[in-house]
C-alpha cells in the first residue's frame, strides 16, 4: 500500500523523500524520483508534513518516537496505517507535547485502488491540519472522510469498516457453501449475487476470490485480518460495545491461520466454512 500511495504522490508532483528499512524496497520509488533517506530521522529533516505507512501499533509507537524527535515544530505526522484506539492517543500524546500536530488517515481500499488513486481516506485531527494536508489526500485517493478532531475518530471508522467487510466475507462464505452442498457452481451464486441486491465492491471483489478459489491473491491477508479485528475488540471492549458477529469471523480467521492459511487473502475464509460443511478435507 505504501509503495502504491508514495507513486501516487510523485506522480502529482510533490517533492518526495521515502524512509524504508529495507532499502531495496525503495528502489523503485527512487527511480520514480523520491530521494532516499538513510533514517527516520533524515526523511523528517525539512518537511512539513511526514506520512508514515506501517503495519502494526509497536511498529507506530516505535517509529513514532523517531519522528516526534526530529519533526519540527508545527510540522504535520500523518499516520495513514490501521492502528489502534489506545496507541494513537498516545502518540498525539507525543506530538502535542513536542509542539507538532498529529493526524490520523487510514486509508481503504486494498492495493490496486492504492495503485488507481482511488483510495478513501480518513482524516482526524486538528482542522488546519488537514487542510494543509488536501493536496497529499487529492494524490493519493478520490475522496476524504472527516472523522473528528480526535486521531481515534479514523480508527473507530477504519476499524468498524473493516469489521463490516470480515461480516461480510463470513457470510459469503456460508452462502457459497450452501450452494455447493446442494451441487451448484459457485460461480452461479456470485453471478446472482452480483446482479441484483449485493452489486457493491465487497461483494464483487471478495465474491470473486471465494467463487474461484483465488486466495493466493492476497491484497489482504489473513494475518492482518486478524490483527485489526484484535483492533477492534479493544476498542469495543474499552467502551462497553458487544460485537457479537465480530467474535465469529474472528474465529474463522484463527481457524485459517491454524491450517497454514495465515498469509492468503482473509477471503480464504469461505475455505474454513466449506471444510465445516463437510466439503473440503
Amino acid at each position: 500500500m505504501g509503495q502504491a500511495m508514495a507513486a501516487r504522490l510523485i506522480a502529482g508532483g510533490h517533492e518526495l523523500v521515502v524512509y524504508n528499512r529495507s532499502r531495496d524496497k525503495a528502489a523503485e520509488l527512487e527511480k520514480g524520483g523520491a530521494k532516499v533517506a538513510g533514517s527516520v530521522a533524515e526523511a523528517c529533516r525539512g518537511r512539513d508534513a511526514v506520512i508514515s505507512m506501517l503495519a502494526d501499533d509497536p511498529a507506530l509507537a516505535a517509529v513514532a518516537k523517531e519522528i516526534v524527535a526530529a519533526l519540527a515544530k508545527g510540522a504535520i505526522h500523518v499516520a495513514m496505517g490501521t492502528h489502534g484506539v489506545h496507541v494513537l492517543r498516545e502518540v498525539d500524546t507525543w506530538h502535542g507535547a513536542a509542539a507538532q500536530r498529529f493526524v490520523a488517515s487510514p486509508v481503504l481500499g486494498r492495493p490496486e485502488v492504492a495503485a488507481a488513486g482511488q483510495l478513501g481516506i480518513l482524516a482526524a485531527g486538528p482542522a488546519d491540519a488537514i487542510e494543509k494536508l488536501a493536496p497529499l489526500y487529492q494524490a493519493m485517493g478520490r475522496r476524504t472522510f472527516q472523522a473528528g478532531v480526535k486521531p481515534e475518530g479514523a480508527a473507530a471508522v477504519k476499524l468498524a469498516n473493516n469489521m463490516l467487510v470480515g461480516c461480510a466475507i463470513e457470510a459469503m462464505a456460508e452462502a457459497f457453501s450452501l450452494v455447493r452442498k446442494y451441487g451448484v457452481e459457485a460461480q452461479a451464486l456470485y453471478d446472482v449475487m452480483t446482479d441484483g441486491m449485493f452489486a457493491a465492491p465487497v461483494y464483487k471483489v471478495y465474491g470473486n476470490l471465494i467463487a474461484k478459489g483465488l486466495y493466493d491473491q492476497a491484497g489482504f491477508t489473513t494475518a492482518l485480518g486478524l490483527k485489526d479485528a484484535g483492533l477492534v475488540a479493544a476498542a469495543a471492549q474499552s467502551v462497553n460495545v458487544p460485537l457479537p458477529s465480530l467474535n465469529i469471523y474472528r474465529d474463522s480467521l484463527l481457524s485459517a491461520t491454524a491450517h497454514g492459511d495465515s498469509q492468503r487473502d482473509w477471503a480464504v475464509m469461505a475455505r474454513v466454512q466449506a471444510r465445516a460443511a463437510g466439503l473440503e478435507g
